[in-house]
């Protein structure tokens, strides 16, 4: 797993004969529950006596290959497997979380299920300014902590309703039980807010500022990096019918928050909800 974490890989293929020290099944399992790993497929190694035990509803896997192994068989099984992932592939590329189709899907069955969650839409102050001054990459980099902090900080939640997606750039959202969103709010913004001084220049971090163009091109001094988190809440007293409402709020919270500029802050629409 730690392997894992440190380089995303295209694919993840198991043999079932591999003297795991827990459960293979366990195995796939924890993979399938990390969020930027969801969707990488999984491919198994198995013989057709293994096969035949294989109950694939209990076991999410993505595909196999059955002992005894052919090379071009393998070969062309496996280039199979990335195309049609790269077909089918919603995950963000940059920070390999799920994508806009996933979150819609996720938004819309909580709601139709009446199941109660919180999301929040998180967005990054002055991005655009540190990527004039310092360059695409070292963006990338704002963008790629930002999403660990968020799948670190959502992993620690218990239960099944825990999800991190990234919609692209400095936009991204998270989906929690309701009686957790607001301390995970203040979680993410005592995080990001104690870690990105370290990503300008000593002068820059020094004067809490830096100097770049804004939309129209005039020069103007912009401070260090906030986040700013709009949390809507769906639960017992006020249901939301369609994942459109839910941007639709998230979008009128996020563009009121990201007013004070200077400061990371969260706000909620609480309505009925506690």
């Amino acid at each position: 797993m730690e392997s894992l974490y440190l380089s995303i890989p295209d694919a993840i293929i198991l043999d079932l004969d591999f003297p795991f020290s827990v459960p293979v099944e366990k195995v796939i399992k924890s993979i399938k529950k990390t969020n930027f790993l969801i969707e990488i497929p999984i491919v198994i190694i198995c013989t057709h006596k293994g096969l035949k035990k294989l109950d694939f509803k209990k076991i999410p896997i993505d595909d196999f290959l059955l002992r005894p192994l052919e090379e071009i068989t393998c070969i062309k099984r496996l280039e199979l497997i990335k195309l049609r992932t790269s077909r089918t592939l919603d995950a963000n590329p940059l920070t390999k979380l799920p994508g806009n189709t996933s979150i819609i899907y996720i938004i819309q069955t909580l709601i139709e299920e009446k199941k109660d969650f919180a999301l929040g839409y998180v967005d990054l102050n002055n991005f655009k300014a540190y990527n004039d001054k310092y360059g695409f990459s070292r963006g990338d980099e704002v963008i790629k902590m930002l999403a660990r902090v968020l799948t670190n900080l959502v992993n620690e939640i218990p239960g099944e309703l825990a999800f991190v997606g990234h919609i692209g750039g400095d936009d991204f959202v998270f989906i929690v039980p309701p009686d957790k969103a607001e301390t995970l709010a203040e979680q993410i913004i005592s995080y990001f807010d104690e870690i990105i001084p370290s990503f300008y220049d000593e002068e820059d971090r020094e004067r809490g500022k830096i100097i770049s163009k804004d939309r129209q091109g005039n020069i103007r001094e912009f401070p260090i990096m906030t986040v700013a988190i709009a949390i809507v809440k769906n639960c017992e007293g006020f249901r939301l019918r369609h994942y459109g409402e839910v941007v639709k709020i998230a979008t009128e919270l996020k563009e009121y928050v990201k007013k004070f500029k200077e400061k990371s802050m969260y706000m909620v629409n609480r309505r009925r909800c506690p």
